[in-house]
């Protein structure tokens, strides 16, 4: 038997809502099953630039850029036209044989990073991949095992990112990889050792003195801590973080999968505003708006201890996925995306401040472009998680018309990473939509 009956052949795409949380419910594996925010599920049917509508035609500005992959906007016609005319010619490519797009696009990546280094890139099929293999890569150039990483952190969930993952829900009760060890964040609201870039540099001296085998491999960090709520590093903190790393042998990992493509409106890469020249970079999400891919950008001398050994993707040098990230680098570049992150995301930030006047809930407001955040607190003073009042804002913000997340260790923080297309235009409705949402949660506090 071919394993083929009647029961599998291709039938009409249902969009009756029932129907799709039923085959969700029934044929999905509880791993991928249960990463669903919504207490009603949400269903999207299509998207154009930062709007998305659900199965019904409701329309919702994407606050989150489908979990910050929609980089330059839903179905961004440039970015359709590269992989439709990719596609066309040549769906995929092995990376044993050869391809220009792919090539190019490696080359063109490589011009955005800092000068005076040579640098190469690794394909992957997306960003937690990538961690893996910047894990990987670090180990196998210096020699040594010992890993740095920051609480709150995310890194991916597979086996080996997760172990590098700060944040509690990504970490299963299962073994991990060794010889990882964790430094607390500089979390100017509520970090361990309160404000200021100093006494987080000396716990990461007291971390490699006491944690460590003083011979390390590396130290990993995100620029702007993504999912753990925006938590961006202080000035200071990864210069001094790097150079003690360097100092015990260990190289720089900067993961710019979130913070990276211009998000934080002050350059394409995060690390550009820290006077700090990475080792190894790892890019994923916005690299190819929606379509999978992800990447390692190394300095040569770092990337070629792995020649000796052979390790590939197999759709990571895809070329319909690289015209895609082609495109993605064009349109960045040509709209000015970056100087709109910087100026709209201040606009945005601005209202999240005023809002932050109105609603004691709000404990605090951060964030840099595209990247905001609200943190819900139940105490100005403690500083006590608010996870129960959030998810209730959360919810109201889809009623209202705006797609956010609910993130942080805690589950208290109101996530915002746009595309980098959103407009001044969308900041009232958002704004307003936002206003709304936490005014339905006076009410149902005082109901």
């Amino acid at each position: 038997m071919d394993g083929l009956t009647k029961s599998t052949d291709m039938a009409p795409v249902n969009w009756s809502t029932d129907q799709i949380i039923a085959k969700r419910d029934r044929y999905y594996a509880a791993s991928q099953r249960g990463f669903a925010p919504y207490a009603k599920p949400l269903i999207l049917k299509r998207g154009s630039m930062q709007y998305v509508w659900d199965e019904h035609d409701n329309k919702l500005t994407d606050l989150l850029g489908m979990n910050l992959c929609i980089s330059v906007g839903h179905a961004h016609p440039a970015v359709v036209s590269a992989v439709q005319a990719q596609v066309a010619k040549l769906t995929h490519c092995t990376t044993m044989f050869y391809h220009p797009v792919p090539a190019h696009f490696a080359e063109e990546l490589a011009a955005t990073m800092p000068e005076g280094h040579e640098w190469v890139v690794h394909f992957t099929n997306s960003g937690t991949e990538a961690i893996d293999l910047a894990l990987m890569m670090a180990r196998a150039s210096t020699g040594n095992h010992d890993i740095v990483a920051l609480r709150n952190s995310y890194h991916g969930a597979t086996y080996g990112a997760q172990a590098v993952t700060g944040v509690q829900n990504f970490r299963h009760n299962v073994g991990m990889l060794p010889n990882i060890t964790f430094a607390a964040e500089p979390n100017q609201y509520r970090g361990a050792f309160g404000t200021g870039t100093q006494p987080y540099l000396d716990e990461l001296d007291r971390v490699l003195a006491c944690t460590t085998s003083g011979q390390l491999a590396g130290m990993i960090a995100e620029p702007v801590q993504g999912y753990g709520g925006i938590v961006e590093m202080p000035e200071g903190y990864l210069k001094g973080a790097a150079e003690r790393i360097r100092a015990k042998g260990g190289l720089m990992i900067i993961d710019e999968v979130q913070a990276g493509f211009g998000k934080t409106g002050k350059a394409m890469w995060a690390f550009d505003a820290h006077g700090v020249v990475p080792d190894i970079v790892v890019l994923a999400k916005g690299i190819g708006n929606g379509i999978p891919l992800g990447a390692v950008v190394a300095r040569r001398d770092v990337a070629e201890a792995m020649a000796g050994k052979f390790l590939f993707h197999t759709y990571g040098a895809n070329p319909a996925a690289c015209a895609a990230g082609r495109a993605v680098l064009q349109v960045i570049r040509d709209d000015k995306m970056i100087a709109n992150a910087r100026d709209t995301g201040a606009a945005l930030h601005a209202g999240l401040q005023d809002l932050a006047t109105r609603y004691p809930i709000i404990g605090d407001v951060r964030g840099t472009g595209f990247m905001q955040a609200i943190e819900l607190v139940k105490d100005h003073d403690t500083k006590e998680p608010a996870p129960d009042e959030t998810a209730y804002v959360f919810e109201r913000t889809r009623e209202h018309g705006i797609v956010v997340s609910k993130s942080g260790n805690f589950k208290n923080v109101l996530r915002m990473v746009p595309p980098l297309c959103l407009s001044m235009e969308d900041i009232a409705p958002v704004l307003a939509a936002l206003d709304q949402s936490f005014a339905d949660l006076n009410a149902h506090l005082k109901s």
